[in-house]
């Protein structure tokens, strides 16, 4: 029983027609369904139907998908949530394009998390016979995949008890205030073998502030850059890399104000992976390791 990865993020977006671009041109990634003033796409190393939902009409997060290892799971996942006092609701095959039946969770935080185990499967583009290590034809970024959210929550610990008690993530790193009081601040958790499958800081309910993709290495990282810079993307914080997490980065808007990040690196969790504890002194540390300043808006600016 499991929950194995982050399979989906649907947001707000403000204009669908900026969004494709950047989304489709820039980041690389591939519509496959248009329609109700939503855009679904998905990257060229995605097995499912789709990982990304745009919905015009504000900006924000609507939901995280995240995939688990059998339909069993949903009812066991489902009883823990409702013990835990959270709101839950049977989700139908049909209810979202090309997802099977499961389980929505309003979560402590107020963000929704739909839980499924079916999805329509397309395969990547590069298929599994022999396949080349990636398509010749990518465009833009050619994000790979997608890797994680970060939301916001004003109890990042009740949240944090959440998912480590009812969905079986473990914490990867955690920040506190200081060793005497030990308040949480942040929390990186993990249910496969990455640093964080979803991971959330003190502030505001039912925020987002970012989602990111994976890529495959620094050179990547410095060629996104490179292709920002070209398409007048709005750049947060970056090229640059973690403390926590290990990773390198770069933070980044999409047109209507949401923030996007690429990531490389990192290290490997296991079930025994020890958790690592940073405190709030040395955050800009932890947050961007080589610049060690975190700009106010990083910390500020939520959709």
């Amino acid at each position: 029983m499991a929950v194995m990865r982050l399979g989906y993020v649907h947001a707000r977006v403000t204009d669908l027609d900026a969004s494709r671009s950047h989304y489709a041109q820039t980041l690389g990634m591939r519509v496959v369904h248009e329609g109700d003033g939503r855009l679904y796409l998905k990257s060229w190393d995605e097995w499912d139907h789709h990982s990304v939902v745009l919905e015009e009409g504000g900006v924000g997060l609507v939901k995280l998908g995240y995939k688990v290892d059998s339909p069993a799971d949903l009812d066991v996942f489902e009883r823990r949530a409702e013990r835990f006092g959270c709101t839950t609701k049977r989700m139908s095959r049909g209810d979202n394009l090309a997802v099977g039946d499961g389980v929505r969770i309003v979560l402590p935080s107020e963000h929704v998390v739909e839980l499924y185990h079916e999805i329509e499967f397309t395969g990547t583009e590069t298929g599994t016979l022999n396949p080349a290590p990636f398509p010749r034809h990518l465009v833009g970024v050619g994000v790979p995949r997608i890797d994680h959210a970060l939301i916001t929550a004003e109890e990042p610990a009740l949240l944090e008890r959440f998912f480590a008690e009812c969905l079986d993530f473990r914490p990867a790193e955690r920040l506190i205030t200081d060793h005497s009081k030990e308040e949480l601040i942040g929390s990186w958790m993990f249910c496969g073998n990455s640093p964080h499958d979803i991971a959330f800081i003190k502030g505001p309910n039912s925020k987002l502030h970012h989602f990111a993709y994976q890529l495959e290495d620094w050179n990547a990282i410095r060629h996104a850059g490179d292709l920002f810079a070209m398409d007048d993307v709005s750049v947060d914080i970056g090229p640059t890399r973690h403390g926590i997490t290990r990773g390198q980065t770069i933070y980044f808007f999409d047109p209507s104000g949401n923030r996007n990040e690429v990531f490389s690196g990192g290290y490997t969790t296991f079930p025994d992976f020890p958790t690592i504890t940073w405190t709030a002194d040395q955050l800009a540390t932890g947050i961007f390791y080589i610049g060690r300043e975190v700009n106010e808006r990083f910390t500020s600016v939520l959709t």
